[in-house]
């Protein structure tokens, strides 16, 4: 505490005041603080460090503030270069500069550490943790910090990434690269609980992102629960190895720590360290047993996430990942499509897939007043549709909102005329519509019940049933991808056990 003390008074900008909260400290830093003219001491029970900033925070009116740890040091120009920051910026809440570590008897060990802002700071938050990496390069406006409540008294760590995150979505804050202050390492660091950092911090990305709700969040967080992960596992990894030769047992717990951390990023650092100091003779082994082990670790990526990337099936992204299948089914069955043609709900298969060869276009819908709507009516109502009227019927993602689906198909057979064409396609695996068909979604269909209900009008030798999608294809629609964001030669391969999309053409027979 005396260094950290007596960077704050070596400032080439001098602080109004200076406080020291003891939180509870078995020590005597009372004793250490009656060495330093004005200094003042506030004495409370141990609350944590976020009370602990907060009885700071409370005690001054000063414009500015900052935190700095009993351990760390601030270097000479640290307020006057955050004053100058925030002077130029008047709507920031705060800025933040460069730091760098140092060892226990105060020496640097590392270089300038800085990132910068790189588009929207509240998002950067979520895809690169706690990137300012040390409190103490921070400068707050105060009146801000204030009315924002302070810091969080809940969390037992990694309250000023929960700060910083909170600030960044409602308020502007200013980065410079100049450095301003030092980091203490050494064993008795808070952080060095990796454990529980990796907690907190997938717990304060988690609050976060209930309190954004948007894709954009929850794809960032994604891209942040990996780096916390690799972070703190990598960590806790080396902290493991560093005991094996001292204390093994202790090491070995340590270890076991990192896979519970994450197994993926503690098998490799693992695997690094002990192939490069094993014997040459040895190393073909190792590699055989890692390959094994990686080979049956899942790595989730950008799918570790309990909410799709699109609420609406892709439409939001480009063309849904079913409507490939879809189209192509009536691509290759194009020449169907023509003389009176009825499509259910609008006729844009119609024009696009019968072209000139179309008569008459004819469009279903169940809602009186739709737009281009011929007919209007419930399909499993037989007086809903004339009878031997259509030469073809185009009936896409339809039948399983319909509950009777046995009537629909009969009334469907009845319209059509003798020769006539059925194109039919209907969910197999797929998300629930959330908007306008969510309480008549009853149906998913698989290609042998597809199969028995066309039967039950049409004769078998008539009906052609396919099926389309994998499991690939099935986990990419229900995230919600669109088509150009995967590749299509993956979506090409069928296997019936994932199916998508099931699809029929079945052709009513001439008397």
């Amino acid at each position: 505490m005396p260094e950290a003390l007596e960077s704050c008074r070596s400032q080439t900008t001098l602080a109004d005041e200076i406080i020291v909260v003891d939180d509870g400290s078995a020590d005597d830093p009372a004793a250490v603080v009656a060495r330093y003219e004005g200094v003042r001491i506030i004495r409370q029970a141990n609350h944590g460090l976020a009370a602990a900033r907060n009885a700071g925070l409370a005690a001054t009116d000063a414009t500015f503030v900052t935190f700095l740890d009993a351990d760390d040091r601030l270097l000479p120009e640290a307020i006057e270069f955050g004053v100058r920051q925030l002077t130029a910026h008047a709507d920031a809440a705060f800025a933040y500069g460069a730091h760098r570590m140092i060892d226990g008897d105060g020496q640097p060990i590392s270089a300038k550490i800085h990132y910068s802002l790189s588009g929207e700071p509240w998002l950067q938050f979520f895809r690169q943790g706690n990137f300012i990496g040390m409190h103490a390069t921070v400068l707050y406006r105060r009146n801000f910090l204030l009315a924002l409540g302070g810091f969080d008294t809940s969390l037992p760590c990694c309250e000023d990434y929960e700060l910083f995150m909170r600030i960044a979505k409602k308020l502007p804050i200013v980065s410079y690269d100049h450095l301003v202050a030092e980091y203490r390492m050494h064993g008795q660091n808070m952080s060095k609980n990796y454990p529980l950092m990796l907690k907190t911090a997938l717990r304060v990305m988690e609050e976060k992102r209930r309190d954004g709700g948007t894709e954009e969040v929850s794809v960032a967080q994604a891209e942040g629960q990996k780096f916390w992960k690799n972070y703190y596992a990598g960590l806790q990894v080396k902290n493991g190895l560093d005991l094996l030769r001292s204390r093994p047992f202790m090491a070995f717990k340590e270890l076991f720590k990192s896979f519970e951390m994450d197994p993926t990023t503690a098998a490799r650092k693992i695997g690094t360290t002990i192939k490069r100091h094993l014997p040459s003779s040895l190393r073909h082994r190792f590699r055989t047993a890692y390959r094994l082990v990686k080979r049956n670790t899942i790595h989730f990526g950008d799918f570790d996430r309990t909410s799709p990337f699109s609420k609406v099936f892709g439409f939001d992204r480009g063309q849904p990942i079913d409507r490939y299948y879809i189209e192509g089914f009536l691509t290759r069955h194009s020449s169907d499509i023509g003389g009176r043609v009825l499509e259910i709900g609008d006729n844009s298969y119609t024009i696009r897939f019968g072209g000139s060869k179309v008569i008459r276009s004819d469009v279903l819908h169940i809602n009186a007043g739709q737009p281009g709507a011929t007919i209007v009516g419930d399909l499993s109502d037989p007086a809903t549709l004339p009878a031997d009227a259509f030469d073809c019927v185009i009936l896409t993602q339809t039948l399983h909102l319909i509950f009777d689906m046995q009537k629909a198909i009969a009334a469907v057979e009845r319209s059509l005329k003798q020769g006539g064409v059925l194109l039919l396609t209907t969910p197999g695996i797929s998300p629930i519509d959330r908007g306008e068909w969510r309480r008549t979604w009853y149906w998913s269909l698989t290609a042998s019940a597809l199969s028995r209900l066309l039967e039950l009008v049409f004769d078998r030798r008539d009906i052609s049933i396919e099926s389309f999608g994998n499991v690939f294809a099935a986990v990419c629609f229900l995230q919600g991808l669109a088509v150009h964001e995967v590749q299509t030669t993956k979506l090409d391969i069928l296997d019936e056990a994932f199916s998508i999309v099931i699809a029929a053409r079945a052709v009513k027979k001439r008397k």
